[in-house]
């Protein structure tokens, strides 16, 4: 198990890097899904790891199992390589940057989100 120092961490990283809400994210997950033929259950909707990191937001800390702690240090790589979450410039308004930004929203970050 993690000691307190790291878990503290990684607990602080994990929801600076996470800015949206769990209610934000769950409505993205769920928006996300949905297509003109099929909308899976609103608790089915998104990727594992979107769902696994709308879970850990409505945890405590002292609730977090070893698999929640290996999904935050995974949110917290994805997230911190792909933006500097500290001064993230204003996003260009391009394909790619729209690709980018769903991407990361799906794991509860919103560049886009002051």
């Amino acid at each position: 198990m993690t000691d307190a120092l790291e878990l503290d961490a990684l607990w602080e990283d994990f929801h600076r890097v996470v800015n949206m809400t769990s209610q934000e994210l769950a409505a993205w997950l769920r928006v996300r899904d949905a297509d003109e033929d099929t909308e899976p259950l609103p608790e089915q909707a998104g990727s594992q790891t979107g769902q696994h990191v709308l879970a850990i937001l409505q945890k405590r800390r002292t609730d977090l199992t070893e698999d929640d702690l290996r999904v935050m240090r995974k949110v917290v790589d994805t997230v911190t390589s792909q933006v500097d979450v500290e001064n993230e410039p204003e996003p260009e308004v391009t394909e790619a940057d729209t690709r980018r930004r769903r991407r990361l929203m799906t794991v509860g970050h919103d560049p886009l989100k002051g």
